[in-house]
Formats: structure tokens, sequence, C-alpha cells
């Protein structure tokens, strides 16, 4: 089994069983330009330590797996032009070939664990997307929560999937869904889906403790907190609807497809938002690091 190269700051941390939280880089290659894309990746996982816990950021560099990348590898991966995308299916090979990538959510789950570090803070998972029935677009983001043991803090799945049908897969594949102090699922930029979540927390040290007593009771998989960005921060689903609408429209007449899809839908949420849908974005993914510390150090570390 490879283990990850870990920074000495994240190698510390586990070592002295002190709280890390893993934070994906697709955001980094593939979310923004430079050099936002790196004055965010900076922002996050300064949130992360002033919550009380230690960042892992985890990519591949020139085909290593790393769990924790030094201030000089986050600058680099923020300048890289090529950079692979990566998820379960690409992982590996990535490596083999000597590649640079960035992880998406499940790829960053596998090197998470691998690392022995139980929670992790993104933006929103992937999910089904809408048209699944014909197209069978669904995101390796939802096996991978049933079968990797680490708990995921997202502001619940992007809004432009199809939220019932991606709340249905993952109940049929046994995932808890938490919301985090209210009953209603999130929905990325807003903080309601007007659909509930089929479980509800108050309290980092019950998500911890729901973790670490699935592991006694032999389950495998995660768990996905949905925890809504801060009320100040969101784009209520009304306003958003007729945007969402109208870059699918687009993404159906333009004829973008398979792994397009998600980048293309965004960038021009971005535009039709005048930039309002990114700002949002970093709100609640400097919102969800606070709350996996939170659960990190509830949780302890290392994770096997």
């Amino acid at each position: 089994m490879i283990t990850p190269t870990l920074s000495p700051e994240v190698a510390e941390a586990l070592a002295d069983g002190r709280a890390v939280v893993a934070l994906e880089s697709t955001i980094i290659t593939h979310g923004m330009p430079w050099p936002q894309n790196l004055e965010t990746a900076r922002s996050v996982e300064d949130t992360v330590r002033a919550a009380g816990a230690v960042p892992a950021t985890i990519a591949v560099l020139d085909g290593v797996l790393y769990a924790g990348l030094t201030d000089a590898q986050l600058r680099a991966l923020a300048q890289a032009q090529g950079v692979a995308k990566l998820s379960r299916a690409d992982l590996g090979a990535c490596m083999a070939q000597g590649r640079t990538g960035a992880t998406t959510v499940a790829a960053t789950m596998i090197g998470a664990h691998l690392a022995g570090i139980g929670v992790f803070a993104t933006g929103g998972i992937g999910g089904v997307h809408k048209g699944a029935e014909t197209s069978f677009d669904i995101s390796a983001d939802l096996h991978e929560l049933a079968r990797t043991p680490v708990t995921v803090v997202a502001a619940g799945a992007k809004a432009i999937l199809d939220l019932p049908k991606t709340l249905e897969v993952l109940e049929t594949l046994g995932v808890p869904v938490f919301a985090y102090g209210q009953d209603d699922f999130p929905a990325f930029w807003s903080r309601a889906s007007g659909l509930a979540a089929p479980l509800r927390a108050d309290d980092p040290a019950q998500i911890a403790a729901a973790h670490l007593l699935r592991a006694d009771l032999g389950l495998g998989g995660g768990q996905l907190v949905g925890n809504p960005i801060p009320a100040d921060d969101e784009i209520p689903g009304e306003v958003l609807a007729p945007v969402i609408a109208q870059a699918q429209a687009e993404a159906e007449t333009q004829g973008i497809a398979g792994k397009s899809v998600t980048p293309f839908l965004l960038q021009r949420i971005f535009e039709l938002t005048e930039g309002r849908s990114l700002t949002a974005n970093i709100a609640l993914v400097r919102n969800n690091a606070r709350l996996a510390a939170a659960i990190a150090r509830e949780l302890g570390q290392p994770f096997a």
C-alpha cells in the first residue's frame, strides 16, 4: 500500500496526534485563475490553522502523491499548465506516467485515507447530473463516499446537479448525509435546497462520534456533512435558478459533455452572476474548513 509523501507540517501533526484536515487541489488548478487561485488556497489553509488543525492539500506532483504541500509546491501547482484532473479512475495512471494532477473529491478522499487523515473539507461534492437517466453522468464522488472512510464537509452538492437524485443515490449506497445546524440539505451557493436531509447534526462531536462508530460497526465508507454557506454570503435559490437553467441550455446547445460539463457550467454561472458565484464559493469553502477542523479535533488523528 502506497503511503503519500507528507509535508513536514503534516508529518509532525500526525506524529503528535494533532488534528489534520485534507483539502482538494482542483480548486487551485481548475477553479480560478492565477493569482487568485494561490491566494484562495493559502486563505483556506490559514483558515484550517486558525481553527486549530493542520491543512493537508492533496495532489500528485511529478508522479508522487502528496498529503500536504509546502508553500513553494502550492505556488508551483497554482501556476502549472496542463494539470490533470484526477478521480479514482485516473489517479494511478497519472502517478505511473510521472505527471502532475489535481485531486477531485474522490481522489482527495483516497489520498487522505492513505495518509491516515479522517476529515476532508471541500466546496461541494459531485453528484447526479440532470438528464443522467439517459447520459448516465454520475460523479464518482458518490461511490467514493460509499467505500472510503473519510468524513467530507461540503456545502451540499453543486447546485447545477439533480439534487433529489443525488440524495437518492447516496441513500442507496448507504452514505450517511447530515445537514449541519438545520434540517434542509444545503445547495452549495444557497443555504436551502427545499429537500430534507436524511440526518441532522448540531455539534462536531456528534459527527466525529458517528464516524468512529461506523468503523467500530464494520461499516465501510464515509460520511457527508452538508454545511450551509453563511447567510451573508449566500445567493438565494430563486436568483440562481434562471442562471443555472441558462448555463445548462447553453451547454446542451454547444454539445458540452462528460468532464467538460461542470467546468463549463461553473464558468458561465460566474460570468452571468458577474463574479458573485466565485465570491460565494470562496466563502463557503472557508466555512467548511472551519467546521472540518472542529470535527478533526474531536475525532483525533491519525485515523486508519
